[in-house]
Formats: structure tokens, C-alpha cells, sequence
């Protein structure tokens, strides 16, 4: 009876309830990628705040149909219909967030004007075209589904771009990321990513409305429709 009684005098705990919103179940993505998906530092997981709901939407379709290689994501999405992919995407689409300052920039100066030189001009002699005659003149992204391309660690570059050469990575028929990612030599990788890593982005960092031109390649979904 005295224990009895003495554990009726013990204080509970109120139970922490936790609000059913978009942004409380996300947090799971947060894990990975960062406070609000802002990315982490170690150089692996991407920031997701801020891009294309459409390019955002894409990517958790793909990672779905195994287009996309990653247990994790795979096993996070598995069960979740289209209609909530979407709501995921927008919600992070719409965290227009400051980026923090970029990394030191990496390799010789010979090797980050070459890799200038490709992300601005492209190399017409191997049927290159420049990364902003698609990702935008910022490389900030494009509406409705192009990425953004600075505030992304260099690691992570090179990551996808080696990933779809191998066919590790792939994305909805045609897919142009993977036709150009093939015609680029390992230093063209390792000078584009370099390069694109160590640049600061702009006072307004959110994509563009339209490219001023069409597209050079013909690209699936996920640009939305757009050629």
C-alpha cells in the first residue's frame, strides 16, 4: 500500500503533442537536409529550400520509380500518393531562405576558368551547351521545373553528374542532363563543379520566370513541358 501511495504522488509528465501541419511532418526531410531544408555541411545532401515545386515534385517521382538511387528516400516515400508529393514539394519550394557564404573556391586557376568557361559558354566543338542556356544566366533555376545550380556543395556535384553518366541517376525520357553529363570528361566534371561551388549568389536568389531562348535539348517532365 505505501509504494502504492507513493507513486500516486509521482508528478506525470504532460503528454507533448505535436501539431498535424505540412511543415511538422516534414521534419523527417529536415533530418537530411538541413533546418528547413537549407542543406547540411557535409556535402552530400542538397538544400531543397527554395527550388522549382515542379523540379522538387519530379525528383520524389523519380526517386519513387527508381529512377533515382537512394534507400532512404525510397523508403520515406514509398507510401505516400502524388497529390501529398506535391504539397511536400511546394511547401519547400515556397522558403525563399538567405544561403550562407560559399566554399573556398578549389583547384588550380586554370582549372576554375575552364570550368567558367563551361558553365558560361559550353563547348561548341563537342556539341556543349553552356549549364545557364538552361539553368538560367543567375543559375538561379528556372520556373516551372529547372534547379538552381550555386549553393550546392561541390561533392554533391560531382556526385550527380558522375551518377548520370553511369546511369545511376536518370529522369523522364529525353533526358537531356544525361546526354550532356556523357559528352563531359572526369576534369570537366571536377573544373564545372569546382567552379560552381565556390560562387556567391546574388541578393535574389529565386529562380527565373522563363529563359530568354528556347532550350538547346529536348528535355522530359522534368522541366514541366517546357523544350
Amino acid at each position: 500500500m505505501a509504494a502504492t501511495a507513493a507513486q500516486a504522488q509521482i508528478p506525470r509528465s504532460t503528454p507533448v503533442r505535436v501539431p498535424d501541419t505540412l511543415a511538422a511532418r516534414v521534419q523527417a526531410c529536415t533530418a537530411c537536409h538541413g533546418e528547413q531544408g537549407r542543406a547540411t555541411p557535409d556535402g552530400y545532401f542538397p538544400r531543397i529550400a527554395g527550388k522549382p515545386a515542379a523540379y522538387l515534385h519530379n525528383q520524389l517521382r523519380h526517386f519513387q520509380a527508381g529512377r533515382r538511387q537512394a534507400v532512404g528516400m525510397t523508403s520515406l516515400l514509398d507510401h505516400l500518393d502524388d497529390a501529398y508529393l506535391g504539397d511536400i514539394a511546394a511547401h519547400f519550394a515556397d522558403l525563399h531562405l538567405p544561403y550562407p557564404p560559399p566554399a573556398p573556391a578549389q583547384g588550380t586557376p586554370e582549372q576554375r576558368a575552364r570550368g567558367e568557361r563551361l558553365v558560361r559558354v559550353g563547348d561548341p566543338s563537342r556539341n556543349l551547351p553552356s549549364c545557364n542556356s538552361c539553368h538560367g544566366e543567375r543559375m538561379t533555376g528556372v520556373q516551372p521545373a529547372i534547379p538552381g545550380l550555386l549553393g550546392l556543395p561541390r561533392d554533391y556535384l560531382i556526385g550527380q553528374l558522375g551518377a548520370w553518366q553511369t546511369g545511376m541517376r536518370r529522369a523522364t525520357a529525353p533526358d537531356c542532363m544525361a546526354v550532356i553529363a556523357q559528352r563531359l570528361s572526369g576534369d570537366d566534371v571536377s573544373a564545372v563543379a569546382s567552379w560552381l561551388a565556390a560562387q556567391p549568389l546574388g541578393a535574389d536568389a529565386r529562380p527565373l520566370d522563363r529563359l530568354p531562348a528556347p532550350l538547346p535539348l529536348r528535355c522530359g517532365s522534368d522541366l514541366g513541358g517546357v523544350r
